[in-house]
């Protein structure tokens, strides 16, 4: 759950915001339409009838010829938090998969929110359940209560999610995807080209226990999202070719990322969130 302290360090991310995140986060974007905007694109001659305040004297100086100067128009970006919500990501203690995934989700809106941009949040399981993009702290203060009021269930159909979410995005955007990605790689990666050309960024949650298979002996595992059961013995070498199926699984939703200019995070529960924060913005 979300509480009311997170909620109040947030601010905390001002810090952040003023230090550490680049360009990809904060700030206006430019679309390639000339304008008047602050990012200068290139010179024009003086027609009668132009604003004299373009005119770049420093030119006019040098060349005896009025030139203008013409800038990029800039537009706000519209940041997507699109979040798992299926019956894995309540796997955890004493912080969920999905608590975390959705403490990341806030932040994200938050700094959004911070530089006045637009953002649109979804979670999906097996559907999707949107919140239309909006500006203002009430529409975050909503989508906090929502996540509270959530009970992950269900399976993890991230194709069958980017396959409708992709017909919602507009101009290029941030999409940030949140999700503990314990899916098929072939699906992942599909789905990651589906978004197409847009500031992406791929966010892995995984609880430490399910990292680190942190357990041994005669265990009953129940499969969170089928309610399958299996009985099994958790021995060092079971452990370790766990943790190793893991790991590669992990390292190729990275390589599809780096394939596709996608930003890659894997964060651990255990870690702080502000830490985590900190690593995905520099990243």
């Amino acid at each position: 759950m979300i509480t009311t302290q997170f909620l109040d360090q947030l601010t905390r991310f001002n810090l952040v915001v003023n230090k550490r995140v680049t360009s990809s986060i904060s700030g206006p974007r430019k679309s390639v339409a000339a304008g008047h905007g602050l990012t200068f694109k290139d010179y024009r001659i003086y027609a009668p009838g132009d604003d004299i305040r373009l005119i770049d004297w420093k030119v006019y100086a040098r060349t005896d010829n009025l030139y203008l100067k013409v800038h990029e128009e800039e537009k706000n970006l519209v940041v997507h938090v699109i979040m798992d919500k299926s019956a894995s990501m309540d796997f955890g203690k004493p912080v969920s998969k999905f608590d975390y995934a959705s403490m990341i989700g806030v932040g994200f809106a938050y700094l959004a929110l911070r530089d006045n941009e637009k953002f649109q949040f979804t979670t999906f399981a097996e559907d999707l359940e949107i919140f239309q993009p909006k500006r203002g702290m009430s529409h975050l203060a909503a989508m906090v209560q929502h996540l509270n009021s959530i009970k992950p269930k269900g399976y993890s159909k991230i194709l069958d999610t980017t396959r409708q979410y992709k017909k919602l995005i507009g101009s290029r955007s941030m999409i940030v995807i949140i999700s503990d990605f314990l899916v098929n790689i072939e699906e992942i990666r599909e789905s990651l080209y589906l978004l197409g050309d847009h500031e992406i960024h791929v966010i892995q949650v995984l609880d430490r226990v399910e990292k680190e298979l942190k357990m041994e002996g005669d265990m009953k595992l129940i499969d969170s999202e089928s309610k399958g059961i299996l009985r099994t013995f958790v021995s060092p070498r079971m452990r370790m070719q766990y943790q190793q199926q893991l790991d590669e699984h992990c390292a190729k939703i990275e390589e599809v990322c780096n394939q596709l200019k996608i930003n890659y995070h894997l964060a651990v529960t255990d870690t702080s969130i502000f830490d985590t924060f900190y690593k995905i913005l520099e990243g």
